[in-house]
């Protein structure tokens, strides 16, 4: 990518995979609005033609012979703080659009096309010039929180795919705060840190819904160490942990044999101290292919937790269902507000 950014590695709030939708676009000619969010990299077969001409997979316009500029409006799945956009145009070469703008918004509830296109929208990304067959990425500095973007390409043209990382942030007046999944990457859980992601991302474990295939999840790297691999969550809020699910949907023959979890309460302790960490679940035998949930039964505040797979291989989901603390809600009411502007 022109000018590696360290926000790629940040979710990708648009993404159709944690339920993003393109919402309108005033024009689809070429090639449809929907494939701006696949997840899967943009393709191409040279030489495959369609009733359109050549097939493109991403959103391309027809060639404007009147002045104006074409659009699309996104709905975020995960709305929340943006830290940058790529507009990736992967194979478009002498049809992408010259430049762009990205604009962005905060809507409560669920309102059509037209009532977003007449709403206020704040530039996120100002015109800017764009490149061919690349991935163009555009900070963004904005600390609020936002629901849409707009895509505006001037005048025309193609764009393979729309890229928009960030930090989730929940709206806590659609949450149960006293039975959540304080992990799930929707909620505002993360990791921070994990010992390999050699076949995928770790950020896997806490997307939403259920892995379609062993890509979806997280793998590590066959170990020849005699160690283990393991990855640290931040939870949404401090809570008390009641359930935890370990998922290995997929994984037939890497699935790890066991785990364990262990929880940290960094409004008390520091994460990086070994001695900080408290035993929530023992090493537990797993199976390949299944979802195993275990009760948690040391109900004590929790910041962080620490999954360790023995000795190595993948999982698709991690699920921590539990109650936000008092503190916790106060903190997660208060970052809410910050982001929101309420």
């Amino acid at each position: 990518m022109n000018g590696e950014r360290a926000w790629v590695t940040r979710p990708d709030l648009a993404s159709r995979r944690v339920g993003g939708s393109v919402l309108w676009a005033n024009d689809e000619t070429f090639a449809e609005r929907e494939n701006l969010i696949t997840p899967a990299p943009a393709g191409f077969r040279p030489a495959t033609f369609g009733h359109k001409g050549q097939v493109y997979d991403g959103w391309e316009t027809r060639r404007r012979r009147e002045p104006g500029d074409d659009e699309v409006v996104v709905r975020l799945g995960l709305p929340g703080v943006i830290s940058g956009v790529v507009v990736d145009t992967a194979f478009f070469t002498g049809n992408y659009p010259p430049e762009c703008t990205v604009s962005a918004l905060a809507a409560e509830g669920y309102p059509s096309p037209a009532e977003l296109l007449a709403a206020d929208w704040e530039v996120v990304v100002p015109r800017s010039p764009l490149g061919g067959d690349t991935r163009n990425p555009f900070d963004v500095t904005s600390p609020r929180r936002f629901t849409h973007v707009r895509l505006t390409i001037h005048p025309d043209g193609g764009v393979a795919r729309l890229r928009v990382h960030g930090t989730p942030v929940a709206d806590p007046a659609l949450l149960d705060l006293a039975s959540l999944d304080l992990a799930a990457l929707a909620h505002g859980g993360s990791v921070v840190a994990c010992s390999n992601m050699f076949y995928s991302t770790p950020a896997n474990l806490l997307a939403p819904g259920n892995a379609q295939v062993m890509g979806e999840g997280w793998e590590t790297a066959r170990r020849r160490d005699g160690a283990d691999d393991w990855v640290v969550v931040a939870l949404a809020a401090a809570g008390v942990l009641r359930l935890a699910e370990l998922d290995t949907t997929h994984f037939k023959g890497n699935a790890p044999g066991w785990a364990t979890l262990s929880g940290c309460d960094s409004t008390t302790a520091d994460p990086d101290d070994p001695t900080a960490w408290f035993p929530l679940l023992e090493r537990t035998r797993l199976q390949p292919d299944t979802v195993h949930r275990f009760p948690i039964a040391r109900r004590r505040q929790t910041t962080h937790v620490r999954m360790d797979i023995h000795p190595d291989g993948g999982m698709a989901r991690l699920r921590l269902h539990g109650a936000m603390t008092d503190a916790g809600r106060d903190d997660f009411l208060r970052r809410f507000a910050e982001v929101s502007g309420n």
